[in-house]
């Protein structure tokens, strides 16, 4: 190689170093995968506070039941679904595999599970929605099963998608820690 202000080596022109400075690829999945993830749990916040809210607002009466339904039993047990999405964050700084593994172990109690109540809870009310066109609660004029049932759907995907990218960046995390371990 050359030196600062040497000469070259013959037949080179400095820039063979090239292939030494790629970013392994676990390193750069578990970068990408981290901002998907970070979305995905921004997203997952943003529901959350939407059902808060309208817990609060049923609760305290802030507003009519006209307007305003009080909340299904599902979306108690739902509000404990922030805990994951917390133990996701932790993870990340130092890559730590077993707040990683908690998180999805807790996704799948206080998210997933919660959401499945839901759409079995809702389902006579859809039904009844459905065939004679009756709704007993409503948020701000819209069927209250619709416009939950909606959260639902939203929800789940967004948890799905948060597991499936949570394995993949466990996956990744894995594959760097035995690459380490070879050396």
């Amino acid at each position: 190689m050359a030196s600062r202000g040497g000469p070259r080596a013959a037949g080179t022109d400095g820039s063979d170093f090239q292939h030494r400075e790629r970013v392994a690829s676990h390193y750069q999945m578990s970068v990408s995968l981290k901002s998907e993830i970070k979305k995905l749990i921004y997203t997952h916040v943003g529901i959350w506070l939407l059902l808060l809210a309208q817990m609060c607002v049923g609760h305290l009466k802030l507003l009519p039941h006209d307007q305003v339904a009080m909340p299904y039993q599902w979306e108690y047990p739902y509000l404990l679904s922030i805990l994951p999405s917390l133990l996701g964050l932790l993870s990340f700084p130092r890559n730590n595999i077993s707040y990683l593994v908690l998180s999805m172990i807790s996704t799948g109690l206080f998210s997933v599970a919660p959401l499945i109540y839901g759409a079995m809870e809702m389902f006579p009310m859809a039904q009844q929605l459905y065939r004679h066109g009756k709704a007993y609660r409503f948020i701000f004029g819209f069927s209250a099963v619709s416009v939950m049932y909606l959260v639902v759907v939203v929800a789940a995907q967004v948890h799905g998608w948060q597991l499936y990218y949570s394995k993949k960046l466990l996956d990744s995390w894995f594959t760097s820690t035995q690459e380490k371990k070879k050396k």
